[in-house]
């Protein structure tokens, strides 16, 4: 391998990065499919109306990702008073991205009738948000 050929990848991934403000919530405690519909309630819209949605939605996910969108939300905050002019104004912010990835399963065992045991997959989910200006 070539001397300085570790930085040079370095320097190009860095020059690919995503710079638009996000978070993400790994492990989870919430199935992959009941997590999506909540995302699904709020993908498009912007901050504001989004944190809306969430706090009257019945669903334990609206809980998790409510935490989430308001630590994105102080993520774009943050960016923006560090450098106004390359990151978006938090005032105009909408979700550009809102998806929930497969995390491990734990598996549980419950017991039945005569004996026998079923078993119980206790599922987990990573979640990510990214917002962008409109």
């Amino acid at each position: 391998m070539a001397k300085g050929h570790r930085s040079q990848i370095k320097r190009e991934r860095n020059a690919q990065k995503d710079t638009r403000p996000s978070a993400k919530l790994s492990y989870a405690r919430v199935s992959v499919t009941k997590a999506c519909f909540v995302l699904d309630a709020i993908r498009g819209k912007d901050v504001e109306t989004a944190l809306g949605i969430l706090t009257y939605n019945p669903r334990y996910a609206s809980s998790i990702i409510r935490k989430l969108l308001e630590s994105a939300r102080a993520n774009a905050e943050y960016l923006y008073s560090q450098d106004p002019t390359k990151y978006p104004n938090p005032e105009h912010l909408y979700i550009a991205e809102c998806y929930a990835n497969k995390g491990p399963t734990m598996k549980r065992i419950k017991p039945r009738a005569q004996g026998r045991a079923y078993r119980i997959e206790k599922r987990m989910s990573h979640i990510t948000i990214v917002l962008d200006a409109r």
